[in-house]
């Protein structure tokens, strides 16, 4: 037994530490949209693109590295696209022109698309049923150490030194690689079943039997709604506090606090996972989202966008956790990553539009109540998905 904690406590600081590193160029990106948009005079629709292009990416990635982990194993596949995204992002700091930063933020987003739901899957198919739920969104929970540093460096670097050196920073990534190669178990059940011998058509047309078909309908809205929700609100809440008036530097500030509250929305949602179930977790913790989301688009004061902006973080941040731990509790070994890469590929599709819908209805002089109405809508539609469609998987064996 404390062999098996010690491994599965390896494997988490492991895994974690490619999700951090995910979660600082995700972090990061935000901060320097708000730069660059000074340096390069960009619109707010130009600013809306970089996020978008980033998502497009993470779709694209999503799905094809999904794909190819159930092939080739887990643990190849977490190497490759962590190095992609690293010097993808290392490069991005060299570009002269937008459009060349836009091609090179699409390898990143593809990189950090396939990296997330193949994490996943390899950390539940190598914990016990008992606390497998509770394993992955502490994994998940390394994303606000993340968007922690990122922030850090954000708020340290990018004032004196520019946006270029706090996007070389994110390229050091890449040499953990290395070490994950000689130090990262493959999953257990993944090496039992071997290599698949099923076509990806086959494996996407499984996904649609009646067997999974609700499942795969229901994980598909809610990582929709979700990504759609988190890329329109978090990769604009620098841009947003600067376009409320507040400087760069002290927008950075308020934001590196909101972010601080990702961490006990992590801990409490790992910590009630396990007791009450995936979906009461997802429910309400996506129901405390769309209330901070639709109080924080209206608040009008500095106090008032602090204490939103956080309980924004905790809420959405905890709801992410369940989610990445529901999500390849869903399908069999043979099409787990498949099934899980395919419903984040979609939310990516939803990435998409977030942003440029920011961006488009700040041109149109609309005004952040509105727009951030419309992501509570979209999280009340999430909700109804999983309360409606979606089935209890807590402590339930994987196949």
């Amino acid at each position: 037994m404390e062999s098996q904690k010690i491994s599965r406590n390896k494997l988490l600081g492991l895994a974690g530490t490619g999700w951090m590193f995910d979660a600082m160029d995700v972090g990061i990106l935000s901060f320097v949209i708000a730069a660059i948009a000074l340096d390069w005079n960009l619109t707010p629709s130009e600013m809306g693109w970089i996020g978008s292009v980033n998502s497009i990416g993470m779709a694209v990635g999503a799905f094809g590295f999904g794909m190819l982990a159930d092939r080739i194993g887990r643990k190849q596949v977490f190497m490759i696209t962590l190095i992609l995204f690293s010097v993808a992002s290392g490069l991005s700091a060299l570009t002269t022109t937008f459009a060349a930063f836009l091609c090179l933020r699409f390898l990143v987003g593809a990189g950090l698309g396939g990296e997330l739901p193949v994490a996943s899957t390899l950390v539940s198919e190598s914990v016990e049923a008992h606390e497998r739920g509770k394993v992955v969104v502490l994994l998940e929970s390394f994303w606000a150490v993340g968007w922690i540093l990122a922030a850090l460096i954000a708020y340290f670097i990018i004032p004196d030194f520019g946006w270029r050196i706090a996007l070389i920073i994110t390229a050091l990534p890449a040499f953990y690689a290395i070490y994950l190669r000689r130090k990262l178990p493959d999953s257990p059940k993944f090496e039992a079943v071997g290599k698949s011998k099923q076509t990806a058509v086959e494996k996407l047309r499984m996904l649609w039997t009646r067997q999974y078909a609700r499942r795969t309908l229901m994980l598909w809205i809610v990582w929709f709604t979700v990504v759609f929700s988190y890329y329109g609100m978090f990769l604009w809440l620098p841009s947003v506090m600067v376009l409320k008036g507040f400087s760069m530097i002290h927008s950075f500030g308020y934001v590196l606090l909101m972010t601080l509250a990702q961490l006990p929305g992590y801990f409490s949602a790992a910590w009630l996972i396990e007791k009450v179930g995936r979906k009461f977790v997802l429910s309400t913790y996506l129901l405390g989202t769309a209330l901070s989301a639709l109080a924080f688009g209206n608040a009008d004061s500095l106090m008032a966008l602090l204490i939103f902006g956080a309980l924004l973080s905790f809420f959405n941040l905890g709801a992410w956790g369940a989610l990445y731990a529901y999500s390849p509790e869903q399908y069999p070994t043979e099409i787990r990553a498949t099934g899980a890469g395919t419903a984040a590929a979609v939310g990516r599709v939803g990435g998409v539009f977030g942003p440029l819908l920011v961006g488009s209805l700040l041109s149109a002089g609309y005004g952040f109540g509105m727009i951030f109405g419309i992501f509570c809508g979209a999280i009340l539609i999430g909700i109804l998905a999983v309360v409606f469609l979606g089935t209890e998987t807590k402590q339930v064996e994987l196949t």
